[in-house]
């Protein structure tokens, strides 16, 4: 039933679907006028982007603040805008998978340049002769601006440079600080990443340039400084080591013994296999220490240093102080504060990121006007923005055109979750089970959270684990069951769900929410219950009884025997006792006969038109109460918890009504038209009614006899006849022998 309601001049209509009035939208009007809509109207105000299916990429453009969640304002911008570039929104509605060039809203300045920016599109990606881009073409950014100079994002690779000079800048800064990724899908610099590379360049020249001021003390080897301050900066402190030693003997000759290695120094090496690497070595002197003797630079020396002094010697001695062959206190201290003003200097160190170009390369940089030039290029990038950004929101539009549609479907709406021919986007496939198709199933990641909520739908609810390719991919969802009954239905059931794209998924129940499914399976429950209260009865009475009779049987065999290993004859068959058993099974059959007769006597006495008002009466009577319960939360099922625990803002009370629920499990059923043969030859055998009939009528004959006194009597003859059976068959006992006469006691002679 539609209704109609006007919202400033806008003629809106609603649907009532589920139990509430639901807008409908299709036609641009709606969409146009949606931000008039009331949200008391909405069917939801916000939904997840995950556990949806919906395109990822348009739940990504949606969501402009990257929450995670779309909400009616970002809808409402969404309509908005499409509404403003498109000539005819109604096109939303054929829910095409191209946007043709031509729908376009040229006369529109965004318009004009997203008609533009598609077109560059189609060419960049070889169909330029294209009327209509897909979203496939505006996804492959890489291939769009694969062939273009300029992309508008501010970034230049170095595809970019048209000069070999400025590729190579380009290049450089990469290394040396660098880069980002351009559109193009190469790696790029942009302009913060050029004026630090040009910083460092700069502080790098005017530190060298401190060194060029003061070129004789600072660089006193010239280009070969660096390499000779290294090598003297290895032995700095073992030669320092080695003069202050000499020092302190020249001071006290008694310190000579304790400044060389001593025997226990040597003795630790003597089982060692030794190098000029090992360890202890290291620790020694340069040289034996002497007071005032200089330092031999090629003969008496540590092995373990002796490599060292040579490149020493070769590298700093030589070139600063001639052809010597050993080095004095004196001359140590001249080439120590000679290289005092390098180490100053290296201390103060600036622009290292781009030291590894040499002095050279960047003295050239920073004299060129190449940091100038690259801006240019990337001013020249930006002056694109504008078309670059355009090709974005092709991309956008493209999306929106295939899609948008069913996002209002499923948001201002729940058209499609009522729909016969469509799934909504929250019914993550179908699962089969029990000989039953479940249509609403939804995913779930918590299913403790998912279910604390989820139960006040009123709706039996089954959660699964859905497994595929030997487990690799996993995944949780809830399955409604609305149709057909819940005996068969427990945790470890197996079946398989179809998710939307048609794969198939291995699913096991872990977990149900119990509410009734029908009102069929409502009537039948108390029978169940009750048949099930029997047979649970009887097996203990059986149970018990077998256990008894064992127990009796063994105590029975064991008193046998123990009676006759004593020689004692087994006691006589007490048929009294019999008669006692006999007569209070006797009792309890007459009861129960006596029952089944008033019952019997009271139906038959009945005229035949209320026999079965009598029948119906009783089932009634046993299944009204369940079958009214089950009728009361059958109305009450709702969608809207289910789907709020999966963090929808459902905006109102989305009932599954009987009829509705009825579509969303599907039971099995024959195919229209096939053939059923009823011949199964292994087929349980037939009830046998008349037997049980036979009893019925034999309970009810006996119950009669009792309650007219007939069976009374025939019962009290039978005891007498056994009382007076029982007297004769008892022997009667002998008298007692008389006692024998005393004998006289004769009295002593």
């Amino acid at each position: 039933m539609a209704s109609n309601a006007r919202t400033d001049g806008h003629r809106w209509r609603f649907n009532q679907l589920g139990g509430f009035d639901q807008v409908v939208i299709d036609s641009a009007e709606d969409i146009r006028h949606l931000p008039e809509l009331n949200q008391k109207l909405w069917a939801a105000l916000s939904c997840p982007t995950t556990g949806v299916e919906f395109d990822r990429h348009t739940l990504a453009l949606l969501d402009t603040d990257g929450d995670g969640r779309i909400r009616v304002p970002e809808v409402l911008a969404a309509a908005q805008w499409v509404c403003k570039v498109l000539k005819d929104p109604n096109e939303l509605f054929e829910r095409t998978a191209g946007l043709p060039l031509a729908s376009i809203n040229d006369s529109d300045d965004e318009g004009a340049q997203l008609l533009a920016s598609a077109r560059r599109i189609l060419e960049n990606v070889g169909s330029a002769d294209a009327t209509v881009i897909t979203a496939a073409e505006t996804a492959d950014t890489n291939k769009i601006f694969a062939e273009t100079r300029f992309n508008g994002d501010g970034v230049v690779p170095v595809a970019s440079a048209e000069d070999a000079g400025i590729a190579k800048v380009i290049e450089e800064v990469i290394t040396c600080v660098g880069s980002v990724p351009d559109r193009s899908g190469a790696e790029g610099i942009d302009q913060d990443l050029l004026d630090r590379f040009f910083a460092e360049v700069t502080a790098f020249s005017e530190w060298w340039a401190e060194a060029e001021a003061d070129a004789a003390n600072v660089r006193p080897l010239g280009d070969a400084t660096e390499q000779a301050a290294s090598v003297y900066e290895a032995v700095e402190a073992k030669i320092n080591d080695y003069f202050t030693r000499s020092r302190l003997v020249a001071f006290d000759t008694r310190a000579a013994p304790f400044l060389n290695p001593g025997e226990a120094e040597y003795t630790a090496l003597a089982h060692k296999t030794l190098s000029s690497a090992t360890e202890e070595l290291a620790a020694f002197p340069l040289a034996r220490v002497e007071a005032d003797r200089p330092l031999s630079l090629e003969q008496q020396l540590n092995p373990g240093w002796s490599a060292a002094l040579g490149a020493f010697r070769d590298q700093v001695a030589v070139p600063l102080l001639g052809n010597v062959s050993e080095l004095t206190a004196a001359q140590w201290d001249d080439i120590s504060s000679r290289f005092a003003a390098h180490s100053a200097w290296r201390a103060r160190h600036r622009g290292d990121a781009v030291a590894a170009l040499g002095w050279a390369r960047v003295k050239e940089l920073a004299g060129g006007d190449t940091h100038a030039t690259i801006t240019g290029l990337i001013e020249q990038d930006k002056e694109l923005a504008g078309v670059a950004d355009a090709i974005a929101s092709v991309d956008r539009l493209v999306h929106y055109y295939q899609h948008l549609d069913t996002l209002l479907h499923n948001f201002v709406s729940l058209r499609d979750f009522y729909s016969a021919d469509r799934k909504a986007i929250f019914q993550a496939g179908t699962l089969y089970l029990d000989g039953r198709s479940c249509e609403l199933c939804v995913v779930v990641s918590d299913v403790a959270a998912h279910s604390a909520l989820a139960t006040r739908s009123q709706t039996y609810l089954a959660y699964c684990d859905c497994r595929r390719r030997a487990g690799q991919e996993k995944m949780t969802i809830a399955a409604a069951f609305t149709g057909g009954d819940a005996d068969n239905l427990m945790v470890g059931r197996n079946g398989v769900f179809y998710d939307r794209t048609g794969a198939d998924w291995d699913a096991t129940i872990t977990k149900v929410i119990e509410h009734p499914i029908s009102i069929s399976q409502a009537f039948w429950s108390p029978y169940k219950r009750i048949g099930r209260m029997i047979s649970q009865q009887i097996e203990k009475f059986a149970g018990a009884q077998d256990k008894a009779v064992e127990d009796s049987a063994a105590k029975g065999v064991g008193d046998l025997s123990a009676k006759a290993q004593d020689g004692k004859a087994a006691a006589p068959f007490d048929i009294g006792k019999f008669a006692g058993i006999f007569a209070a099974i006797g009792l309890a059959v007459g009861a129960i006969g006596t029952a089944l007769a008033a019952v019997l006597t009271g139906f038959l006495g009945l005229s035949w038109w209320e026999m079965p008002l009598a029948v119906g009466g009783l089932m009634l009577l046993i299944s009204g109460p369940s079958m009214i319960m089950a009728y009361m939360k059958l109305r009450q099922r709702n969608l809207g918890p289910i789907l709020d625990a999966n963090g929808w803002a459902v905006n109102t009370a989305a009932r599954i009504n009987i009829p509705f629920g009825s579509t969303l499990t599907g039971t099995a059923e024959l195919p229209s038209g096939a053939q059923r043969s009823m011949r199964d030859p292994f087929a349980d055998k037939k009830r046998p009614w008349k037997f049980y009939l036979f009893l019925v009528v034999v309970f009810a004959v006996l119950g009669a006899l009792w309650q007219k006194g007939y069976l009374g009597e025939w019962w009290s003859q039978l005891q007498h006849k056994t009382e007076q059976t029982t007297t004769q068959v008892a022997p009667t006992p002998a008298d007692p022998a008389p006692a024998a006469p005393a004998e006289a006691v004769k009295p002593a002679s």
